[in-house]
């Protein structure tokens, strides 16, 4: 289901989550509601395993969990590749992963029920983080740096509200996939009237390979595929090439998700080479306080088989 109210806004959801607004420095910190960023893993769930958990069978499949090791066929399938999760996460994008995601994030019908709801959450953690950034008034000039773009969809939004972007990707082909997006969806009015938008700048590059200066830094649904230590370093040099706004997603660790997540890597997938790993808000915030920011706003998103907070830095 969609969710289009006011991100500053108290909403009663479906699952019966309160949020409520709160002020920091007299600003909205903002706790609003988002669908998630689902682990690579909760995607390969099959029918059986959702009706297991939805009979209450979670604490049987806890059980079952300390007889497996998904950890060490993770490291098996990273040594493949180089034995570093950088190179995991380039080789997976660059070839199958690449083509299942591309199927997500875009609007074939070729897709299974698992798949769709992950659209749907990825395109709410979209949707919002659009509206996060129009909080303060029109993005025309603006310039941003989304840092792991992968088709494309939310660099050419971006750009049709007149944002100047660097759209960056560690996988040549998304960024490939994302360039040619733009292309067809970014042109001049059929009347004439309104001129093309700005193209973003589309480049192959790792968040750690980034550089330059941006007035705010975008980077969703990237942190799941590296560990906290790995990640802190992340938050800390996206946050130096930001002046205004650091904007953020991550998939939430709580015990809840971390048994999914850990549930969905019993039924491996073929094609499924990358780690997930789950961060606390906690580790994220304490990344962020030690290089001077702080968190504004904040909200989760989260359907059937995606978990993902996202969050607004600025200086402190």
């Amino acid at each position: 289901m969609a969710f289009s109210a006011p991100l500053w806004s108290s909403t009663l959801l479906p699952n019966k989550t309160r949020f409520s607004p709160t002020t920091t420095n007299h600003k909205p910190q903002t706790t609003f509601a988002f669908p998630p960023l689902s682990t690579a893993t909760a995607a390969d769930l099959d029918s059986t395993t959702i009706a297991v958990i939805g009979g209450g069978s979670v604490a049987a499949l806890a059980a079952v969990l300390s007889l497996t090791d998904p950890e060490r066929r993770r490291k098996v399938q990273a040594e493949e590749v180089g034995g570093d999760d950088k190179e995991v996460v380039r080789e997976y994008f660059n070839s199958t992963g690449f083509q299942r995601w591309k199927k997500i994030y875009g609007d074939t019908d070729d897709v299974n029920r698992v798949q769709l709801d992950i659209r749907v959450g990825h395109s709410k953690t979209v949707e919002n983080t659009l509206l996060m950034l129009k909080d303060e008034g029109s993005l025309r000039g603006v310039t941003v740096c989304d840092a792991g773009c992968g088709t494309g969809s939310l660099a050419i939004p971006l750009a049709k509200e007149g944002a100047i972007v660097s759209a960056t990707d560690i996988s040549a082909a998304m960024v490939a996939e994302a360039e040619k997006q733009a292309k067809e969806q970014l042109v001049a009015s059929e009347d004439g009237l309104s001129p093309a938008p700005v193209m973003p700048k589309f480049l192959v590059k790792d968040l750690e390979s980034l550089d330059g200066k941006y007035d705010t830094v975008v980077c969703l649904d990237v942190l799941i595929h590296y560990p906290q230590d790995k990640a802190d370093g992340m938050i800390a040099h996206l946050a130096s090439l930001a002046t205004n706004r650091l904007i953020l997603s991550f998939a939430p660790k709580t015990f809840y998700y971390d048994l999914l997540k850990r549930i969905g890597e019993l039924f491996p997938g073929p094609s499924k080479a990358t780690r997930a790993y789950l961060h606390s808000e906690a580790d994220v915030e304490r990344a962020l306080r030690k290089v001077g920011w702080t968190i504004r706003k904040k909200g989760l998103i989260s359907t059937q088989f995606y978990f993902a907070k996202l969050i607004e830095a600025v200086p402190m």
